[in-house]
């Protein structure tokens, strides 16, 4: 055969390849669009809706124009039809991905209601990421209650757990840990979907701040007995909330006055409750304008300044620093929380992220950021449920989890590394 006519024949095999393969994309999406365009329905029903779809999982962005297609050729069979961005009706898609599992997840909105529907993709084959040795994540179940946990504290006296509409404080006691005391917030905001609050300790460990959409609560404990009763008071505020909380000084529990402010000036940002996310203004600022987002981590650097990680509304991992604010590869995979933990291995300090999706058996692992990468630095650690909140401990040696299980109970675990 001669070389012109060679080439030509591959060239013709080659686009015939082509054209199989994109022939064959739609059709592994066909049922699972099919599957989520008839819960979207039976939530709207038929009418109108601006649809956008973004992509959260390892998949290529060349997927998305086939889900979106077939997703809308679905919707206007059941009579919905595609909208403009003035609709009043919303189907916000999501492809996602846990270190299981890939998910759609369809957020559909009415008005001022939100429901959620999904449809499970399958298990993942591949491995992904490889871990790089630097260390292996440990948990250890510290408390489990029915109550939904936001953020929680520990104190010399006990645990401080903020619930959406309550703090209630924990003792331990001979069979373990025991609720000593509860009060309202007297928070008259709507809750949403899926509610967020947070708390500040103080270097002493005998007082804290807690912050709920429109109400903010301090306490403060007597450090002559233990355990102790606290004195909690709560008013309704709108100033911004503590976002990052510095390693504290341990050595000063219980000799500091209870007044006495944390070592580090903390991060503050204004939270939008009726949209359930941070504003974007900060104070301190970062010297750069910040992106609507869901959750903050100060990251210490070696020349003595800090840089603000963020985790964005719109699914994109962020580092503020020096003034820049530049996006950080290798986060497609990271849940909407993480947290800092100073663990003493490979570089020191790591990133504990979730994974991302609402799998029933959730992951955490650890990634090192030298740069704008995040690096896997663990295996994934397997949790007993869904990750719901993430947190770094007083001291910055551990990260405390907030897990919901199958029984819909809420277990805190302390998150830990071993160095390799």
């Amino acid at each position: 055969m001669k070389p012109s006519k060679r080439i030509c024949l591959l060239a013709i095999l080659g686009a015939a390849l082509v054209r199989s393969l994109f022939a064959a994309s739609p059709g592994a999406w066909e049922q699972p669009a099919s599957e989520l365009a008839e819960q979207i329905v039976a939530i709207l029903g038929p009418g109108q809706a601006h649809l956008t779809i973004r992509n959260l999982s390892t998949l290529p962005n060349d997927e998305i124009p086939v889900i979106r297609r077939l997703l809308t050729q679905d919707l206007k069979t059941h009579g919905v039809s595609m909208a403009g961005e003035e609709s009043a009706n919303t189907i916000r898609v999501t492809l996602s991905e846990s270190a299981r599992e890939r998910v759609l997840v369809a957020e559909v909105g009415e008005g001022t209601q939100t429901q959620v529907a999904m449809v499970n993709l399958g298990p993942i084959q591949a491995e992904r990421l490889p871990a790089t040795g630097g260390l292996t994540l440990m948990s250890q179940p510290i408390l489990t209650t029915r109550e939904p946990v936001l953020d929680l504290l520990e104190t010399p006296s006990g645990i401080v757990a903020l619930e959406p509409e309550q703090i209630a404080i924990f003792t331990r006691g001979s069979d373990g840990w025991q609720q000593q005391q509860r009060m309202s917030t007297g928070t008259s905001h709507a809750q949403a979907r899926d509610p967020r609050g947070a708390l500040l300790g103080y270097a002493s460990g005998w007082s804290f701040v807690a912050w709920l959409p429109g109400v903010e609560c301090s306490g403060s404990a007597a450090v002559q007995s233990q355990p102790t009763k606290w004195t909690i008071e709560c008013r309704e505020n709108d100033d911004p909330w503590a976002i990052t909380q510095p390693p504290l000084n341990l050595t000063n529990w219980g000799t500091a006055a209870a007044g006495e402010n944390v070592l580090v000036t903390p991060i503050s940002a204004f939270y939008n409750s009726a949209r359930n996310y941070f504003t974007g203004v900060i104070s301190p600022s970062v010297g750069v304008d910040l992106p609507p987002f869901y959750a903050a981590a100060l990251l210490p650097r070696s020349a003595g300044n800090g840089a603000l990680l963020i985790g964005g509304i719109d699914g994109k991992v962020q580092l503020a620093e020096n003034g820049a604010l530049k996006v950080v590869s290798g986060t497609r995979d990271w849940g909407s929380d993480f947290a800092v933990l100073h663990s003493g291995c490979g570089a020191g300090v790591e990133v504990i992220a979730s994974s991302s999706g609402e799998a029933a058996s959730d992951s955490l692992r650890a990634y090192e950021l030298p740069a704008l990468e995040a690096v896997p630095a663990s295996a994934p650690l397997a949790v007993d449920g869904t990750v719901t909140a993430l947190s770094t401990a007083p001291d910055g040696k551990s990260v405390l989890a907030v897990v919901r299980n199958a029984a819909n109970q809420y277990e805190v675990d302390r998150v830990t590394a071993l160095c390799n």
